[in-house]
């Protein structure tokens, strides 16, 4: 070969080596299905069969530092129902870093489901009479044995059939709901009008009350009746909280100038049970009864009842927290709500659990001269929980079919994306965040903590649905933000709630403390207040410096039905201490607005129906967020 050749043969090769570059490099890849077996090795053709096999394997890889994961590590599940036994606990040791972050994420066009929840099956129908069953009843009830889980039959409050929730029978579904007749604090009991069933055997009953912005489930000890009026008295603890507590409390119109008495239901008694879509576990009986809706075959149906309050926790310390881990496309489902089944639930607000109130004799804290009360609280059950940790993404995944809380930021927390997720048929709120009291620490009193790692910070929920949440504590609502500060909630759409939309702050204090720098801006809030008042779409507490709630777009309210001041709504409502916020070019359908003895520099602009309608255009879901409208 000559020289001309030789030079030619060399560049036509070395032109090729960089005209082919090497393929980027891939993170290291886990796949789980249903069907897998932990045994495999994790690969698409030979997938696990649980995420926590997954989890310890990435685990072990972020140990040895194995140089697949430079990267970062995806743990990819199939589509189907992943049946917990426990919660997942996602911890220090399964850290990504911002390079090589950990996804937990769906597989293409798949729905994986990380379910609390078993199957309900061998569904018989009841033959001839049940005793204490309705007489309409009779003939349409189908029974299956309470599931034994850990050697005892299963609690559970929640039953799904086919993704749709059923209902635990009750007297809500006859109507108008009946008035209390008198309170006796000393004696802790109540006069309500003659039940319309059997009290004799009362078993689980329970008696839910409406009790101004919050609705206690107290359980029943007895019910006594006289002539046209029953006596009726609970449980302890409840009954003692129920009857302490000053706010709110159960409400007496004695003037006959307002909306009546408190309104009550009772639930969970065989002897309710006479509606298609209702159920009533007989625990002593170790039977679960349901009249089918029309249409169901319970043969070929899906029934679930929860099993585990939690799904997921993700759990650093303030000094070791978790951080770069992402949830994408995963759906989270079928969790337990058990407090009102344990020790009964009375709430300050928000779903927060009263564990001992009562009225001061002497008004006066060190931080509130006037206040007449205290409260010590506890917060409710969540299906995910993030304590101690910074990084986590949750994208376009479903919070669905859910007793309690749904995605709960509890301390410790920064630099968290909730974002494009579906929030539909929660018990409590769909999302909360922040510190709000606890056991050990007065509800009223200012938070501001000498370590500022305590203190949720810098998060953003955005371009989320909530819909359909609060439906078995009518006090919750649909985000919930309490001490924090610098958190951003903006282009979500919340519907469906039966208190109020979006709550920020807490404590009903004018010291200003850690909340601060809050944006509430461009959310659509609608069909909201459909059971609870003193109630608004945006609802603030306390001192925020710099907070600002702006173009947001307020419209559907609805006046609840059992409300004591029937006008005492509003679209957006700084309650007590409220300070330093601006309230600015919010579109809704009424110029009707309220604060309650608020601190200084609030600032109102450009609120009501005169608004530009670009405003009103521009709120809720963009438009690569629709999608979440098809779920």
């Amino acid at each position: 070969m000559n020289a001309k050749l030789m030079i030619a043969a060399v560049l036509w090769l070395f032109s090729g080596f960089r005209s082919t570059p090497a393929p980027p490099a891939q993170p290291a890849t886990i796949w789980v299905a249903p069907d897998g077996d932990d045994k495999n090795p994790g690969t698409k053709e030979s997938p696990l069969a649980s995420v926590d096999m997954a989890q310890r394997k990435a685990r072990e890889l972020r140990r040895l530092n194995d140089a697949s994961v430079a990267e970062g590590i995806q743990i990819i599940l199939k589509g189907g129902q992943y049946s917990l036994a426990e919660p997942l606990i996602f911890r220090p040791e399964d850290n990504g870093t911002p390079a090589s972050p950990t996804r937990i994420i769906a597989a293409e066009g798949e729905k994986p489901v990380l379910s609390g929840g078993v199957r309900i099956e061998n569904w018989q129908p009841v033959r001839g009479v049940l005793k204490g069953l309705p007489q309409n009843a009779n003939g349409h009830v189908w029974a299956a044995d309470i599931p034994v889980i850990g050697g005892r039959r299963l609690l559970f409050r929640q039953l799904w059939i086919n993704g749709s929730k059923a209902v635990r029978a009750s007297t809500l579904n006859d109507g108008k709901l009946p008035r209390i007749l008198s309170v006796d604090k000393s004696a802790e009991e109540m006069w309500i009008p003659v039940p319309g069933f059997d009290p004799e055997n009362i078993g689980q009953l329970e008696f839910v009350i409406h009790q101004w912005w919050a609705i206690a489930i107290l359980r029943v000890k007895s019910i006594r009746v006289e002539k046209d009026k029953a006596l009726v008295k609970f449980h302890q603890p409840e009954s003692r909280i129920e009857f302490e507590h000053p706010w709110p409390a159960p409400f007496i119109d004695e003037k006959k100038e307002l909306n009546g008495n408190s309104a009550f239901y009772f639930t969970n008694a065989l002897s309710l049970l006479n509606s298609p879509g209702e159920w009533y576990a007989d625990l002593n009986g170790g039977k679960l009864y349901y009249w089918p809706r029309e249409g169901e075959d319970l043969n070929a149906a899906s029934c679930i009842v929860p099993v585990l309050e939690e799904l997921v926790r993700v759990e650093g310390t303030t000094d070791h927290p978790v951080k770069h881990i992402a949830f994408q496309g995963i759906a989270f489902g079928h969790s337990a709500w058990l407090r009102p089944s344990v020790k009964g639930h009375v709430p300050l607000q928000a779903g927060w659990s009263i564990t001992e109130a009562y009225k001061l004799k002497i008004p006066g804290t060190p931080d509130k001269a006037g206040l007449e009360n205290q409260a010590w609280i506890e917060r409710q059950a969540s299906a995910v929980s993030v304590k101690n940790a910074h990084d986590i993404r949750f994208e376009k995944c479903s919070f669905e079919h859910l007793a309690a809380t749904g995605l709960d930021f509890v301390t410790g927390t920064h630099h968290n994306l909730v974002d494009g997720c579906l929030f539909r048929d929660i018990g409590g709120t769909a999302i909360q965040m922040g510190f709000f009291g606890s056991p050990q620490v007065e509800a009223h009193l200012p938070y501001d903590p000498a370590d500022e790692r305590e203190v949720c910070r810098f998060e953003t929920i955005s371009n989320n649905l909530i819909t359909d949440c609060t439906n078995e504590d009518w006090g919750c609502v649909g985000i919930s933000v309490g001490y924090a500060h610098d958190i951003d909630i903006q282009h979500n759409e919340v519907s469906y709630i039966n208190y109020s939309g979006i709550c920020i702050g807490w404590g009903w204090t004018k010291t200003v403390n850690c909340m601060k720098n809050n944006r509430v801006f461009a959310n659509q809030i609608h069909h909201f207040a459909r059971n609870m008042y003193d109630v608004g779409g945006i609802y603030t507490l306390s001192a925020q410096p710099n907070t600002e709630i702006s173009d947001n777009y307020i419209h559907h309210l609805e006046k609840a039905p059992y409300a004591h001041i029937p006008e005492h709504y509003q679209y957006i409502y700084l309650d007590e201490k409220s300070s330093f916020i601006r309230v600015i070019n919010n579109w809704t359908e009424k110029e009707k607005f309220f604060s309650n003895s608020p601190g200084p520099g609030n600032h109102w602009e450009n609120n009501g129906p005169a608004v530009a309608d670009s405003i009103r255009t521009k709120a809720g879901l963009p438009e690569p967020y629709q999608y979440l409208l098809k779920w």
